[in-house]
């Protein structure tokens, strides 16, 4: 394949118009936030986040680089079609159920970050533990994509896989380092409005290619392949069920959501642009799903692309560049393949900024530097943007199974941050005992259950699995969704458990070294008055509350029981006694 020049061009002028659009919100934006708050302007755009911006930067979260591409892979392989085409129904309904039932409470409560009211209620140590399977989530998802853009620009302008991957994660690290969540969102619009114009343009010059059957008929008849339509083997549906409920469910506890959520003016916005992204979610797909099917109607061997088509040929995870460069004229090519690096873009920015977010205020902050000023947060985050995408960047370019980390880190992120919001926010009286029974328990269902993308051999063999081509054993059985609720009732049993042990006299006061039970009601359950008078006492365990948000602390809570016991928190108890 010749060397495009026109190609790189058009690559070099987008990403220079992205940088520009990202360094201009950074400029508008740099005195947003009070003094001393500028931490939390960058992690959550000052809480002023509008409808349409906010609205395009959180459906532009979920369209990514693997949205697009996956949606269009998974309806051109044989046998799978439009029915296995689960992200765009998937991650809709997880919009819709996030704005329902989790963005009013996270919003109203004036939290910062996903992980706030965990270390809240079950303190910094559980806080720590649920940042591993968030921070292995947005790495690992950074990391896949950018390995997609660098095979997906090699396809059309013949370049480099290394240097397309490292530059295209350069402009996203340097806009992202310098305007934080405000440059992401204002690129995020522009992003969006180029993934949507590119891929319709694309789409009626590939379907008019004279290799191309009507999409209408091979939907439903098999010409060069299996209709693309697919179908649902009786045998695969609790598989289809337990990856649906994984989409759907598991797309819910990210903080690259949460920011969004956290980001708008109030918590009705919150739940009105989750609503809105579900349905951006839905038009988006919609070209992706035409790209797959006419992939599915070609005959590959009257193109210029070869005999063989591309699922012979292991590409079929490439079908939407592949349809762009032979299906399209060559510039209609290049703006798609614009579009493709938008997509990418649009996402990798976000799980950089989330997980640098995370690490500033959860681990950094609240767990080490309770005492940190605003600046050192800030530099801290900048630094920590910095090393995360250089390290996202490296996972793309060395790893060899970056999407099964990514599978597996995702299917963590199901299994126990879901159920662990699930208790946070609406099951009173769980506490850090339960959450961490029910963080191993699922932790330890989902690894032995195996992970073929990296070759891991199940411990436990449930009915009806098979032995795949590598002789990988592949499970029917829906055992994560399994494991996401054993991990769920395992936290309240233990819960309660751990309450009544205590509290009757079962076990005694020592042996409650988490202060998770008997610190709650011990005798330094004083009045609150008098703690807040006490000049020794440091709240170290709450977030800052910024006057401006007109929040009071018991109002930090959903589970009001946890007030009730915050107060005799273990930092409070260790004040009194050196009192």
């Amino acid at each position: 394949m010749a060397f495009h020049a026109e190609g790189l061009v058009a690559i070099v002028v987008f990403y220079l118009a992205i940088l520009a659009v990202g360094i201009w919100a950074a400029w508008k934006t740099k005195n947003t936030g009070s003094e001393g708050d500028r931490s939390e302007a960058i992690i959550v755009g000052g809480r002023d986040i509008g409808l349409l911006v906010g609205g395009f930067t959180m459906t532009a979260t979920w369209v990514g680089g693997g949205y697009i591409n996956g949606t269009a892979e998974a309806v051109y392989v044989p046998g799978y079609g439009l029915a296995w085409a689960q992200a765009p129904i998937g991650y809709s309904l997880s919009l819709v159920l996030g704005g329902l039932f989790f963005a009013k409470p996270m919003r109203s409560k004036g939290y910062v970050t996903m992980l706030d009211p965990f270390q809240q209620l079950y303190g910094k140590r559980m806080g720590g533990l649920l940042f591993i399977p968030a921070l292995m989530g947005e790495m690992f998802w950074a990391a896949a994509i950018f390995s997609a853009l660098g095979a997906t620009i090699s396809v059309i302008i013949d370049i480099n896989v290394n240097i397309s991957v490292i530059i295209s994660a350069l402009i996203a690290t340097m806009y992202t380092l310098v305007g934080g969540l405000y440059s992401v969102a204002y690129t995020d619009v522009v992003q969006l409005f180029c993934i949507f114009l590119g891929l319709w343009i694309s789409v009626p010059f590939a379907m008019s290619h004279p290799a191309v059957t009507d999409i209408g008929l091979t939907a439903v008849h098999q010409v060069h392949q299996a209709p693309w339509l697919g179908s649902i083997n009786s045998l695969d549906i609790y598989t289809w069920l337990d990856n649906f409920l994984l989409l759907t469910l598991g797309g819910i506890p990210w903080q690259a959501y949460f920011q969004r959520v956290l980001s708008s003016s109030s918590a009705t916005y919150a739940q009105v642009l989750s609503f809105l992204a579900a349905f951006g979610c839905l038009v988006m797909a919609l070209p992706a799903v035409l790209i797959g099917a006419i992939g599915a109607s070609t005959a590959w061997n009257e193109t210029e692309y070869g005999v063989r088509d591309p699922m012979s040929n292991k590409e079929a995870d490439m079908i939407l560049p592949i349809v762009l460069q032979y299906l399209c004229p060559v510039y209609i090519s290049f703006f798609g393949l614009g579009a493709v690096s938008a997509a990418v873009m649009s996402s990798a920015d976000s799980s950089i900024l989330s997980a640098s977010s995370m690490f500033a205020r959860n681990i950094y902050q609240l767990s080490f530097r309770q005492n940190a000023s605003d600046r050192e947060i800030v530099w801290v985050m900048r630094i920590t943007v910095f090393l995360f995408g250089a390290s996202a960047t490296a996972m793309a370019l060395l790893a060899s199974s970056v999407y099964g980390l990514w599978y597996l880190s995702s299917d963590l992120v199901y299994i126990i941050i879901f159920p662990q919001l699930l208790c946070v926010l609406f099951i009173k009286g769980t506490n850090t005992y339960g959450a961490i029974a029910g963080y191993l328990f699922g932790l330890v269902l989902r690894i032995t259950g195996g992970e073929p993308y990296l070759y891991l051999q199940p411990l436990i063999y449930y009915p009806g699995c098979y032995p795949d081509e590598n002789n990988i054993y592949i499970q029917r059985f829906p055992f994560k969704t399994l494991a996401m609720l054993t991990s769920f009732f395992t936290n309240i049993i233990v819960s309660y458990l751990a309450k009544y042990l205590f509290e009757s006299g079962t076990l005694p006061p020592k042996l409650d070294f988490l202060d998770a039970v008997v610190a709650r009601y011990s005798r330094e359950h004083m009045d609150k008055a008098t703690l807040v008078k006490s000049d020794n006492i440091v709240l170290n365990e709450l977030a800052p509350v910024n006057p401006r948000h007109s929040l009071t602390l018991s109002s930090t809570f959903t589970n009001k029981e946890a007030f009730n016991y915050v107060d005799s928190s273990p930092e409070l108890s260790n004040t009194e006694d050196d009192n």
